[in-house]
């Protein structure tokens, strides 16, 4: 299974030797895991060295990497040239498809978004029924804004009303944004397998941002690293450490029902890119998104250890 790898202790060296990618510290390998087994790479530590070779084979294996500022926060995302056999194709039709079906796509996870977080919302104690409604009025490109009326709503329900999300800040902040870092590296790859563009978004237009796709397609799943992070708080564990950020990473394994059946969050995330590359290629909305997850689910994320 897909594993995202976190680099956060200074001083270490990643090397590949037969397949595998190699920890090494102070000239001594303190770990090592096989390629084949890598989901994403995330580094955010002082002192990392790593050659060149190391970042060709990650990008033959098509793994992104991540690499963090000190608040957990992506400011560099590594994309490999080569993917999919059918990129070129797939590419085109992207970058050709028309604004009415971008608006659709856009409208399809708005709208699973609201319900996502409806639903954490229920699973923490909360009257959540209007959030339902919101979900049922999202119209095609939102033109309404329904999705910042809900996070208007949203976030002083889940976090108190004192909560400020700030992408600089500690505490539940801090795992908010390594939470979206693990969700970003993982849509990211399902993004190069499946041979679409990470820029080319259909919805976010920052022309700064590389990976304005994979900010789009990660707002249906956001809901669950807010719902972990709220209890992982609520449990006194507000830093992110290792024990944290192990939490977080696992979110990859949760297992998700959409209209296609059941899959771990990491394999389903590839299926709703590679639904969004057949609209592209069809010319039709056909999106195979996330259901919410039962109320006893989402209240035990981060906590299957305890």
């Amino acid at each position: 299974m897909d594993r995202i790898v976190d680099i956060s202790t200074e001083d270490l060296h990643l090397g590949v030797y037969r397949g595998f990618l190699t920890i090494v510290k102070d000239r001594e390998e303190i770990g090592r895991i096989a390629l084949d087994d890598i989901g994403g790479l995330i580094t955010h530590a002082h002192g990392l060295t790593w050659s060149n070779t190391v970042f060709v084979r990650l990008s033959e294996c098509n793994i992104p990497v991540v690499i963090c500022a000190p608040n957990h926060a992506p400011v560099t995302c590594l994309w490999p040239i080569e993917g999919h056999h059918l990129q070129g194709a797939r590419m085109r039709a992207q970058a050709n498809a028309k604004l009415p079906l971008k608006k659709q796509a856009w409208q399809k996870i708005v709208a699973a978004k609201i319900r996502n977080q409806g639903a954490v919302l229920q699973s923490a104690g909360h009257e959540a029924g209007a959030f339902e409604m919101l979900a049922r009025k999202v119209r095609s490109g939102d033109p309404d804004n329904l999705e910042a009326q809900a996070a208007r709503r949203y976030w002083p329900m889940l976090m108190g009303e004192e909560f400020r999300r700030n992408r600089d800040g500690g505490g539940v902040n801090g795992l908010l944004n390594y939470g979206y870092t693990v969700l970003r590296a993982i849509i990211s790859r399902a993004i190069c397998a499946a041979g679409l563009h990470p820029t080319l978004a259909i919805h976010h237009s920052n022309q700064a941002n590389a990976f304005a796709l994979a900010d789009d397609l990660m707002e249906p799943y956001r809901p669950l690293v807010d719902r972990m992070a709220l209890n992982l708080a609520h449990a006194g564990k507000t830093g992110v450490d290792g024990e944290t950020k192990q939490a977080l990473a696992n979110l990859g394994t949760l297992d998700l029902d959409t209209a296609e059946g059941t899959s771990p969050l990491n394999v389903q995330a590839s299926r709703l890119v590679h639904s969004l590359a057949t609209s592209f290629t069809d010319g039709s909305v056909k999106l195979d998104l996330p259901h919410p997850p039962a109320p006893l689910v989402l209240a035990g994320l981060g906590l299957e250890a305890e």
